[in-house]
């Protein structure tokens, strides 16, 4: 057990278990089950499994009793940081609590226990649901469809490019190349790469929004699309938004915008009604379910009415009080994914956006961007801030200062886990040089949000005091700072014994 806690001014301090792998705790001999003998005769049960599915070998399993088992993953699980543990400022990724009510709703056992293969007549409930979350996000954002598909954002991207795609070849022409600003999301020229298209990335202008000479200088007839995020990485809101898609559209081209930080402007604006042709929503980002560990994404696409032709099949079809999956779509993509996307998350979606209603949702976009610009308010005469203008959900500063006191904005990020926080987004957008980029969301206190601010000037401070103490950190967690360069290069994947004759 660690001695000497650090005391932070938030007052989080706690005991700290030193815990082994498992395999260490393993004596011979020891278990944790009590099971009746085999009935019959074990080897004759063998005889119907091939022998190429047979081992060789019998595993080499860690040799332990219930308590132990359930101890070791207890105290592991406390080392992790989650929403659940306290504020996660990832910027970009809207990293918000998860309502427990969202959970409960999720785990109704007419919904958990639903099997993909049950024949469509026993799924009406959930058809339904999804039904509505589609017509919900379509009304939310403005567009004409929705299909929810996807597994994840960067599905959703790929989807999206994957209809612009087919839209182009329809009219004869797919088009080569795809535009891209410097502030768009790192998974658009993936997602553009993939579908086949060149990328050309366009520089956003002094203030950090692209502008529409930009555009206009670069598109011509070989640009399929633009693939833009509003409000962008910087956390601005592309204010000539609905100038670019004119440009674009005026030249046969079509509008991609990643909505992954729409959690600024849901309730307040439409996407749809800016120019733009397809969206992806991320639901484990602004409507609430769980995100990264916690759970699977979900990555819904809106598009406009000149692309509904070619979502992926089945789409979901309403007649009367009747639900079904319609395959036969000539002009779709197709399939996408093996089942109707990740359903789990989508009742936590649809849920959240019952809960709310639109008041509920304009004032969380409201929350978010509030709680963005009070943090950059408090720390923006300490830190660097390289574009001037008000912020929406998230805030990016630069480690022009840091380096000026020795320190960098990995050292920085390192010494918050001192203080109880997970670190901001850091060296992203890659437009600013050493970026640290927070976004505290809606569903943070102002109390929650002043000992942050506090923690980041007690870094500060420390910095111009002691550089070295920040520059070692973490202190005070389970592991001190690791090699992450090591880690990635030589990573070690699974346990090997000592004496492997012995086990």
């Amino acid at each position: 057990m660690k001695k000497d806690m650090h005391k932070s001014t938030s007052g989080r301090t706690s005991l700290v278990h030193d815990e082994p792998l498992i395999f260490e705790r393993s004596v011979a001999g020891r278990s944790g089950h009590s099971l009746p003998e085999t009935f019959g005769d074990p080897e004759s049960a063998l005889q119907h499994i091939p022998e190429y599915l047979l081992r060789k070998q019998p595993p080499i399993l860690p040799e332990v009793d219930e308590p132990t088992v359930v101890r070791h993953f207890t105290r592991l699980s406390t080392w992790n940081h989650g929403i659940d543990s306290g504020m996660y400022p990832l910027g970009s990724c809207t990293m918000k609590y998860n309502p427990r009510i969202n959970e409960s709703l999720a785990r109704l056992p007419g919904f958990c226990n639903l099997h993909p293969y049950l024949p469509i007549d026993l799924c009406q409930g959930a058809l339904q649901l999804m039904w509505e979350l589609a017509d919900y996000l379509a009304e939310i954002s403005g567009f004409d469809q929705v299909t929810l598909q996807p597994a994840a954002g960067a599905h959703g991207e790929l989807t999206g490019i994957k209809m612009i795609r087919a839209y182009h070849k329809a009219k004869g022409n797919p088009r080569r190349r795809v535009l891209v600003p410097d502030t768009a999301h790192g998974t658009n020229p993936a997602s553009s790469k993939l579908s086949g298209y060149d990328v050309i990335e366009i520089k956003s202008g002094p203030d950090g929004i692209l502008m529409p000479a930009a555009v206009a200088q670069v598109m011509d007839q070989d640009i399929a699309a633009i693939m833009i995020t509003n409000p962008n990485t910087l956390g601005l809101f592309e204010s000539a938004i609905s100038e670019i898609s004119d440009i674009v559209h005026r030249a046969g081209g079509l509008v991609y915008c990643d909505g992954a930080n729409l959690n600024s402007i849901m309730g307040i604006t439409r996407p749809g009604d800016m120019g733009i042709d397809v969206l992806q929503f991320n639901l484990h980002k602004t409507f609430s379910t769980p995100h990264g560990g916690g759970g699977p994404g979900s990555g819904p696409v809106g598009v406009s009415a000149e692309l509904a032709p070619y979502l992926p099949i089945p789409i979901i079809e309403k007649q009367a009080d009747r639900f079904s999956l319609v395959e036969s779509r000539p002009d779709s993509i197709g399939r996408i994914k093996g089942f109707y996307g990740n359903f789990a998350v989508m009742v936590r979606a649809y849920v959240y956006i019952r809960e709310l209603g639109a008041p509920g949702l304009k004032k969380a976009s409201e929350m978010a961007v509030l709680n963005a610009n009070y943090i950059r308010a408090r720390l923006e005469g300490t830190f660097d801030l390289p574009f001037p203008k008000r912020s929406m959900h998230e805030v990016v500063f630069s480690d022009k200062h840091l380096e000026e006191l020795g320190v960098s904005t990995l050292d920085l990020a390192k010494c918050l886990l001192d203080h109880g926080f997970h670190p901001p987004t850091v060296y992203f957008p890659l437009v600013v040089h050493g970026a640290l980029m927070i976004e505290p969301t809606e569903t943070e206190s102002l109390e929650t949000l002043d000992e942050f601010v506090a923690a980041m000037l007690a870094i500060d401070q420390q910095a111009r005091s002691d550089p070295q103490q920040v520059r070692s950190a973490p202190h005070h967690t389970v592991v001190g700072r690791l090699d992450e360069v090591k880690a990635a290069r030589e990573p070690i994947l699974k346990w090997t014994p000592a004496n492997p004759e012995k086990k």
